[in-house]
This record gives C-alpha cells, structure tokens and sequence, in this order.
C-alpha cells in the first residue's frame, strides 16, 4: 500500500496526516516529512495516523529518531489516532514511554 502524507502547517502545531502502511519500504518519506516540520517554527508536531493500519520496527525506528529530534529542537512530538494494531507495536517496542501516542 502506498504511504500518502499530507501537512497542515499553522504556528502552533504542525500536523502531519498519514494514511497508509509505513515499512521500511517508504519510511524515508515519512522521516523526510517529519524533520522538515521539525524545522518549522512551530512548538508542536502532531503525527495523525487515524489511517496507518500497519508500521514496522523500521517506522518505529523512525519515530524514535523523531522523538529525539523533536527533544533536541525544544519541540513536542506527538501522534494521534493511532490504530490499535499501532498501538500495541508501539507498546511492545517500549516507544510509548517516549512518545505520546493517543488511540483512535
């Protein structure tokens, strides 16, 4: 399945809406995404992925460099409408102590 992001740009969070399966297949798009709205001069990153059904340990990966990149730039970083199937490989993976991840 392919990886469509979309952003929403405004001064206090920079949304990024994903829809798709992230895998190690197009993870760089999603990195990509994610460090240029960390360049923003916003206070927050909001990751809304209502529509990724599925991520693997290479999206996971990822998001853990985000996290860390977000702590280094004095941003929150945050993801939103996770799907249960996110959810639980996060909370596996112990990334859910490092970001906050809200369920769909």
């Amino acid at each position: 399945m392919e990886l469509t992001i979309t952003t929403n740009p405004n001064p206090e969070c920079y949304v990024i809406s994903v829809t798709g399966e992230i895998d190690i297949s197009n993870a760089d798009k999603l990195r990509n995404a994610i460090d240029l709205a960390l360049e923003q001069p916003t206070e927050r990153v909001e990751l809304d992925f209502a529509n990724v059904a599925y991520i693997d340990s290479t999206g996971i990966g990822v998001l853990v460099g985000a996290a860390h990149h977000a702590d280094e730039h004095g941003k929150g970083l945050a993801i939103t409408g996770a799907q249960p199937n996110v959810v639980r490989v996060a909370q596996l993976l112990g990334v859910d102590k490092d970001i906050d991840i809200t369920a769909a």
